[in-house]
């Protein structure tokens, strides 16, 4: 089979990153007999350094002509020191996922047990803990108009949007993901404040009949984290809007010793795209010492969901549970003795 790949490497460790998946997925393509069509496009601070948009009209031409999206990270030091500056490297991100109409985003978080020891909290809190993050990516305080600086920069405004139809699309995601897990959805708000919230609970509700084998439970959000560090086992899928997905999918993802090692999918009207959920960590840029199992376990995410590819999928992640049980780990992991970002691609790969 021939399948077409944009690869956005993007900024600080994102090229190298990206280089050990795509390594993996050639050594996929090699064993299972496919062909993968790679085009690269700039995103983020990369694109603004050659004087153009963080999200440029020739990468989402890339973007659209492809099955899927291999995305590496954004974020540039560069741009950051302005507060006031009116253009970042993130809205690259912000933009893409508006244009492509990617409103849901799945972030897995998985146990290994291997490094239970490497989570802040004690291995009996978290051993057989896998939930997955069901986050709303297009709409709420990210999107919603009017934002801006009022009474000579003295008052600040952000607007907070909610459709039903926004809510809805999201909400099949989460309740079809609960079927194919463990049939339990988890919906986060904070129906005691805020308006949209109170939406967003009566339209899920609404929906809950449709999924009779979906067992439904509500958390305000304060009350969601919380739980996610004492008792992160309760969770299965976990509904939420943009905001509090943003915050409660960084906490989740603390819990397994490191953001190095989580995917995630963002899915929706047209082109799927697949990332780690980790930042562009400038400081490591260049230095060969990223951790690139997220980036990997993204591309298996990518021809599991994309492509349908479920043996190829289950190939790459029986790699790296093997790369984990061997102790071929970065520094982030592994502070003594660790293995280089190349290393770790290089064993994936061969144990492909």
């Amino acid at each position: 089979m021939e399948y077409k790949i944009a690869v956005l490497p993007g900024d600080g460790i994102g090229p190298e990153i990206i280089a050990e998946a795509v390594k993996v997925l050639d050594a996929v393509a090699n064993r299972f007999g496919h062909r993968f069509l790679y085009r690269y496009g700039l995103i983020g601070g990369s694109a603004m350094r050659e004087g153009m948009d963080p999200y440029p009209d020739e990468t989402h031409r890339i973007c659209t002509e492809a099955d899927a999206i291999l995305f590496g990270a954004i974020g540039d030091p560069l741009y950051d020191k302005n507060p006031d500056a009116k253009v970042r490297p993130e809205q690259g991100l912000l933009a893409m996922r508006k244009k492509l109409g990617l409103y849901a985003n799945l972030r897995p978080v998985k146990m290994y047990p291997e490094l239970l020891d490497l989570s802040p909290l004690k291995e009996e809190r978290i051993q057989g803990a896998d939930l997955l993050v069901v986050r709303e990516l297009t709409g709420g305080l990210y999107f919603g108009e009017p934002r801006e600086l009022r009474n000579n920069g003295t008052l600040a405004v952000d607007t907070c949007l909610y459709s039903v139809e926004e809510i809805e699309r999201i909400a099949h995601v989460a309740f079809k993901m609960a079927r194919l897990r463990r049939k339990k959805v988890t919906l986060v708000d904070k129906a005691n404040v805020l308006e949209t919230s109170r939406l967003w609970r009566r339209v899920v509700t609404a929906m809950a009949p449709d999924y009779p084998d979906i067992e439904l439970d509500y958390l305000f959000v304060d009350n969601a984290a919380m739980q996610l560090i004492t008792n992160p086992k309760r969770f299965d899928v976990m509904l939420t809007e943009n905001l509090f997905g943003d915050i409660l999918s960084d906490e989740a993802s603390v819990i397994s010793g490191s953001i190095g090692l989580l995917p995630s999918a963002s899915i929706g009207d047209r082109v799927p795209l697949f990332e780690p959920i980790h930042g562009s960590y400038p400081e490591g840029a260049g230095k060969n010492i990223a951790n690139p199992l997220a980036t990997i376990l993204s591309a298996a995410m990518l021809l599991r969901t994309a492509f349908g590819l479920a043996a190829e999928a289950d190939a790459i992640e029986n790699a790296v549970e093997t790369t984990i049980r061997r102790n071929i780990l970065t520094a982030d992991l592994k502070p003594v003795n660790p293995a280089t970002t190349s290393e770790t691609g290089d064993f994936v790969a061969a144990n492909l």
